[in-house]
C-alpha cells in the first residue's frame, strides 16, 4: 500500500504595512526551513485597497473633501511537506 505524502500548510497572511508582513514571511520561511520542510512561497496576493471620501464641511460645500484608503497587503506561504518537526516547533 502506497503512502500518501500529500500533505500541505498553507499560510494566509494579511497586514496593512507591508514591511510587517514581509518580516512575517520571512520569519515563518525560515523556521520552516530550518525543520526541513520544503518551502513555495511567499507569494504576493493582490493588494486590496478600499478608499473613503469624507465630506469635510458640516454644511454645504461639497468641494471640500477628504479621502482616505485602507491597504491590506496579502502573502501566500505553502508549506509542501511538513516534517514532524513543522507542526511543533518552538523557538
Amino acid at each position: 500500500m502506497a503512502i500518501n505524502n500529500n500533505q500541505r500548510i498553507r499560510i494566509r497572511l494579511k497586514a496593512f504595512d507591508h514591511r510587517l508582513i514581509d518580516r512575517s514571511t520571512r520569519a515563518i520561511v525560515e523556521t520552516a526551513r530550518r525543520t526541513g520542510a520544503i518551502i513555495k512561497g511567499p507569494i504576493p496576493l493582490p493588494t486590496k485597497v478600499e478608499r473613503y471620501t469624507v465630506l469635510i464641511s458640516p454644511h454645504v460645500d461639497k468641494d471640500a473633501r477628504d479621502q482616505y484608503e485602507i491597504r491590506t497587503h496579502k502573502r501566500l506561504v505553502d508549506i509542501v511537506q511538513p516534517t514532524d518537526k513543522t507542526v511543533v516547533y518552538k523557538k
